[in-house]
């Protein structure tokens, strides 16, 4: 077989492919800053003045949704579990459907820049504060680690520089996030996005020349159980199957999707709302691309490793690795290529980078900065926005700094804040579906679910599930070297993957580990949404839930989903609720509301839309 496998390095070329995906999206910025000279207002800097259209919002969708660890981790993670993970299809559709149905028409008809504000709105300023200092939090260790993980990856194969690469990307994000606002970030998500599928693309195209064709590889997988898509196993301790991944998955994304302000400050941008759930639908098919390219690379690396895996082999020392790994080894004769690929990865971070920049610029100076200082002008609030992305850029600088001091640590950090997104998510369903929640059923449900889902995830931490839960497929190194004596050849069934820094060694495993801890990490959320949701619900009913009146607006109403279909209508939406204004309790301005002067006790209402 091939006995001395050699290895490319970096050469000038990816140098150059590398700094000029990074110069032109700085280019991008500075054509934004120059261009926009219309930003002059805080609202124009952050939500790039409500005209952006469809297509370029939906790239951007994508890209900031698409980090480098999707770039570097899903290949591996097929490599490693098989192609069940394309399983995700059926997911992603279900998560673009939700948040465009439920919660995207809520949002975009309040006009709000920050989620947040609705938990303001609808609940009280409590919950509010509590949803966006979690999402601060949250956000920032989530950045340090999209920064930091695909760097070290990246600089442990190709030797490609570690610092140089981390300050280069965070620097450049940050300049084109400040000088350019939304609209930068957007137009540079949508390049990305190009080189991303072009990185993916140029390891495909090589991979199956180098296999000789993509059937051979498909082949390869088949042999190796690589490509077991059915698994309707219903166990909700078993990591992936199609109903951890579809229900599960449904709860986990739509967190990200449907209430994470990096996400809703993008459509919430569209000039109208069909183009803001066009956008979404869009933005499914360009998910759905990315997942074949991603689905269809790792099993390239299957086929190109079945019976030499580099992993067990030592050559490389984390899965994240195997996928530089593959490109130096198929592309080395390619000057440039590699630094495609290394591009393309980088391309997944900086998108989720400035997308996180500018949704923590924007919840910064609409939940901290206006509630405290409600007497300043637009233009010192465009200021102040500007001066927050330059803050939280170099704070994510340096949360990757510390990602590099405590590398497990931080692993476990993340995890823990994945669990965030389901008690969030739990509290906006609650506001958004049940008319008779009220804020303290909102906070109880939030810290319930919030307490419930650090114990499982804190749990699951200490004590790994067993490898019969996680179901890793074997990988061979027969046909590694023959340096061996030819008789030491192995099959390994990897162990947990789970190698978190206060990992509990040699324990009796008890019934809680096995099964409450086990629980796939899919349903962390799914746990902290339907506790948050089912406790917010019995706190509000004898709390006086049902007593109180609240805007309509506030609610997910049928008229939001029936005005998907007045295309098809002739009349302008103005005209239509002219003439029946008892049955529409939300007309534009709250102030003139009939149900207002109807209502002998006003207190409950003006509580409802009160700012």
């Amino acid at each position: 077989m091939a006995s001395t496998r050699v290895i490319g390095t970096f050469v000038v070329w990816d140098y150059v492919v590398f700094a000029g995906m990074l110069l032109i999206s700085a280019v991008i910025g500075i054509y934004y800053a120059f261009a926009g000279r219309g930003q002059k207002t805080s609202k124009d800097f952050l939500m790039g003045g409500r005209r952006m259209t469809a297509v370029p919002v939906a790239m951007s969708l994508t890209a900031s949704f698409m980090s480098a660890v999707t770039v570097l981790g899903t290949p591996s993670e097929v490599y490693r579990f098989g192609a069940i993970f394309s399983i995700f299809a059926i997911t992603y559709f279900l998560v673009v459907a939700l948040s465009a149905e439920v919660f995207l028409p809520v949002f975009y008809k309040l006009e709000i820049t920050s989620t947040y504000e609705y938990l303001g709105l609808r609940f009280n300023k409590y919950v509010r504060l509590c949803g966006t200092i979690l999402f601060i939090v949250q956000t920032i260790l989530y950045t340090g680690i999209v920064i930091y993980a695909p760097a070290l990856a990246l600089n442990q194969v190709t030797g490609f520089d570690l610092w140089g690469a981390v300050v280069a990307t965070g620097v450049v994000c940050t300049f084109y996030c400040t000088m350019g606002g939304l609209k930068a970030v957007i137009w540079t998500d949508v390049f990305q996005v190009g080189i991303m599928v072009a990185g993916f693309a140029s390891v495909i195209i090589q991979a199956s020349l180098t296999q000789g064709g993509i059937n051979i590889i498909l082949n390869d997988a088949y042999n190796g159980g690589r490509l077991n898509f059915w698994n309707f196993d219903p166990n909700p301790l078993q990591r992936h199957t199609f109903w951890t991944i579809v229900i599960g998955g449904t709860f986990t994304w739509t967190s990200v999707y449907g209430v994470n302000q990096s996400q809703v400050q993008r459509y919430i941008s569209c000039k109208s709302r069909f183009q803001a759930k066009m956008s979404l639908y869009i933005n499914l098919l360009a998910l759905w691309l990315i997942l074949a390219c991603t689905v269809l690379c790792g099993l390239s690396l299957y086929s190109r490793y079945h019976d030499c895996d580099p992993w067990t082999a030592k050559k490389v020392s984390a899965p994240d690795q195997l996928m530089p790994y593959l490109v130096l080894d198929i592309l080395q004769d390619y000057p440039g290529l590699p630094g495609l690929f290394v591009a393309c990865a980088y391309s997944g971070t900086l998108s989720t980078v400035s997308s996180s920049i500018n949704a923590l610029a924007a919840v910064t100076v609409e939940d901290l900065v206006k509630p405290l200082f409600p007497s300043l002008s637009e233009r010192s609030l465009f200021w102040i926005s500007q001066g927050m992305s330059v803050l939280f850029g170099a704070l994510c600088i340096g949360m990757a700094a510390l990602a590099s001091l405590m590398g497990a640590l931080l692993q476990a950090a993340l995890s823990i804040f994945g669990m965030v997104g389901g008690p969030l998510l739990g509290v906006f369903a609650l506001g958004i579906l049940v008319s008779f929640a009220n804020s303290i059923g909102a906070l109880v449900g939030l810290l319930a679910g919030f307490a419930i889902s650090l114990w499982v995830g804190i749990g699951a931490q200490l004590y790994p599930p067993l490898p019969e839960r996680t179901m890793p497929l074997s990988l061979e190194t027969y046909g590694c070297n023959s340096t061996y004596n030819g008789t030491d050849w192995m099959t390994t069934t990897e162990m947990p993957s789970s190698t978190s820094a206060f990992q509990v060694y040699n324990i009796e495993r008890t019934p809680l580990m096995d099964n409450w801890y086990s629980l796939s990490y899919l349903y962390f959320s799914t746990v902290g949404t339907l506790v948050t949701l089912f406790v917010g619900m019995l706190i509000s009913l004898p709390t006086g839930g049902r007593k109180q009146n609240i805007d309509r607006r506030f609610l997910l109403t049928k008229e939001d989903f029936l005005s998907n279909f007045d295309i098809f209508k002739k009349k302008k939406q103005v005209l239509d609720y002219k003439p029946h204004p008892t049955e529409d309790g939300g007309t534009d301005n709250p102030g003139f509301n009939h149900v207002e002067l109807n209502s002998t006790d006003q207190s409950g209402k003006t509580n409802g839309t009160r700012l």
